[in-house]
């Protein structure tokens, strides 16, 4: 199968994830998905929306996931807890296909069946409207920076119901494109600035060229191109996380891949591997079709690859900096 066209692919699903004269976002609806077979509690918001609860814990030899539990109690003012409790809504369209993403595919298309346009006014109606609803809002995808626009409209409303100073705002980015700075005015992004309650995510899709490639879909050259933007968002300045799906094929060589990807990393910010959190790959209902030995070999490897990166990190920084909460990095 030929690999994604990102540039292509990417304006197409952006007009079909976004109406700029309603201000509304394609938003999936979660009703009769497979990935709903695997929320902790049905969807609510009328389908648009779930209830998930990020947890600290980590299986065995795995590390722990502090993301967003410390940066969301950090800016609450919150005694950070073992998880937090979180509203998900999911915009209807991605440009890469990773094999592992707990996602429907057919959710990430900008289907009319699994998805209706909404604006931020009556996502955060909805979201109102649930009984004890959180207090994060985490905008999450698809991809979101496809419609990099949903944030700060989103933060418009909060700020409108004068909401801005209580509910916590997260959303994530698959480092795929520049369509914050290419369609965001500079005040939209000064919002997304300003917003004290406010952090985002960056998830970086293996560890070379090969696995990138084999993860997503796209041409293996985007690797680079993800420490480029990453690069770019801090110095933006935003609050800025990251995290790394290690999932390679058992016959990669690891120690040296790994180095080599952060060498790469710290070439565009040194300190920023101390904010990056290794995420562990499970099986979810969505992926169960398209597993094939590949696959497999490659979610066995990603055991592998954890363990090379504890030691390289392990010997890049010193146990004070490492033993550091991800917020005071």
């Amino acid at each position: 199968m030929a690999n994604i066209d990102t540039d292509e692919v990417s304006i197409k699903l952006r007009s079909r994830g976004i109406d700029l004269t309603r201000k509304a976002i394609s938003i999936t609806n979660f009703t009769g998905s497979k990935q709903e077979k695997d929320f902790s509690e049905p969807s609510n918001c009328e389908g648009f929306g779930r209830v998930r609860y990020f947890k600290l814990g980590a299986t065995e030899d795995w590390p722990q996931n502090p993301l967003p539990i410390l940066p969301a109690a950090k800016a609450l003012g919150l005694k950070p807890d073992s998880q937090i409790r979180a509203q998900v809504f999911q915009n209807s369209v991605c440009n890469w296909r990773c094999w592992y993403c707990f996602v429907d595919f057919s959710l990430l298309k900008g289907d009319e069946k699994h998805s209706s346009f909404l604006t931020a006014d009556q996502l955060i109606d909805l979201y109102l409207k649930e009984e004890d609803p959180p207090l994060m809002i985490d905008l999450s995808g698809g991809q979101p920076d496809l419609t990099p626009e949903w944030v700060p409209w989103v933060m418009e409303s909060l700020i409108k119901k004068g909401l801005h100073e209580k509910i916590y705002v997260w959303s994530d980015d698959n480092l795929s494109n520049d369509y914050l700075w290419k369609y965001l005015l500079p005040e939209q992004i000064d919002m997304m600035l300003g917003y004290r309650l406010y952090s985002r995510v960056s998830c970086f899709k293996g560890i070379d060229e090969k696995s990138f490639s084999l993860n997503t879909k796209a041409e293996p050259d985007l690797f680079f191109n993800q420490f480029k933007l990453c690069r770019r968002l801090i110095d933006t300045g935003f609050d800025l996380y990251g995290y790394i799906t290690l999932t390679a094929e058992t016959s990669t060589d690891f120690k040296s891949a790994i180095p080599r990807f952060l060498d790469l990393l710290q070439a565009e910010n040194e300190m920023f591997p101390l904010r990056i959190v290794p995420l562990e790959v499970k099986m979810y209902n969505p992926l169960a079709p398209r597993m094939n030995t590949t696959l497999e070999d490659m979610m066995k490897g990603q055991y592998e690859a954890v363990n090379v990166w504890e030691e390289e990190m392990n010997k890049r920084f010193s146990v004070e900096y490492r033993s550091k909460p991800i917020t005071e990095v």
